[in-house]
């Protein structure tokens, strides 16, 4: 369910999903969103009041947070958990500078061209859910949901709330037995929120000569690539034996784990 703040952007609730046993995941108590940099302090009041927040997760680089930091909010747990290597993504030397990313509406046009570019687009979910350093931070992320306090509110970020928040979201919700399907189209819904960015800057690669290959990197780096994600759950069920033993072996949820999980967020 989209939520409107003032300014926080891309933010859904993901009560009313329905879970394991056909129970539905209650409603103001997981919360994704883009960063909370920009909140305003009635943003900051809804969050208090309405979700009862304990505990904000952020998915971003060090740089990011750094740059853009979160609003700090009295009683909040903030815990930065950065999914990217960025170390390692500059020692494969990929073609996009992380400062790049900081305003990547300005370049990305110029990078799409470059068949790195285009390929490093391809790879993302693959190299996110293969990534030991990733897995581990996915990891601590739901380590920390079962240690949060029992009746506290969620909230995970990264910047625009989209790619490294919906595999947050995706490894969360299949603990919780919402199916696939659902899953998918959550993870589809942040096109919603960056359609007229997606647009304006495919029409900039038009003007350019491009093509396909140059709007699949605008898609999947100022949208989201719906069709990779589907793809990279495909090599989850190929490569690990599916999300049920991904979550096990990979993420390190027990059996309890996953069932206190549901206890909590399930009505």
């Amino acid at each position: 369910m989209t939520v409107l703040f003032e300014n926080i952007a891309n933010a859904r609730d993901m009560g009313g999903m329905t879970g394991a046993g056909g129970r539905t995941v209650r409603p103001h108590r997981l919360l994704r969103t883009a960063h909370l940099h920009d909140a305003t302090d009635a943003d900051v009041a809804r969050l208090r009041d309405e979700y009862n927040l304990c505990r904000v997760f952020d998915f971003r680089s060090l740089n990011e947070f750094e740059v853009v930091p979160d609003r700090e909010m009295e009683g909040v747990q903030h815990h930065l958990l950065p999914t990217i290597d960025m170390r390692a993504e500059q020692d494969t030397g990929k073609p996009i500078p992380e400062e790049a990313f900081f305003e990547l509406d300005r370049h990305i046009v110029n990078y799409s061209f470059y068949p790195e570019v285009q390929q490093m687009a391809a790879n993302m979910y693959p190299s996110l859910i293969r990534s030991e350093f990733s897995q581990l931070q996915y990891a601590a992320f739901l380590r920390l949901i079962v240690e949060a306090p029992e009746d506290g509110g969620i909230l995970w970020h990264c910047a625009q709330g989209k790619d490294r928040t919906g595999w947050g979201a995706a490894f969360l919700l299949s603990a919780l037995g919402v199916d696939r399907e659902a899953i998918i189209e959550d993870f589809d819904r942040s096109n919603d929120a960056y359609r007229e960015v997606v647009a304006r800057l495919n029409n900039d690669i038009i003007a350019r000569g491009g093509g396909e290959p140059e709007m699949e990197v605008i898609q999947a780096f100022m949208g989201v690539s719906t069709s990779n994600f589907i793809r990279t759950l495909g090599l989850i069920d190929r490569e690990f034996g599916g999300m049920t033993e991904y979550l096990h072996s990979i993420l390190m949820l027990t059996h309890d784990d996953i069932q206190l999980l549901r206890r909590r967020f399930l009505n």
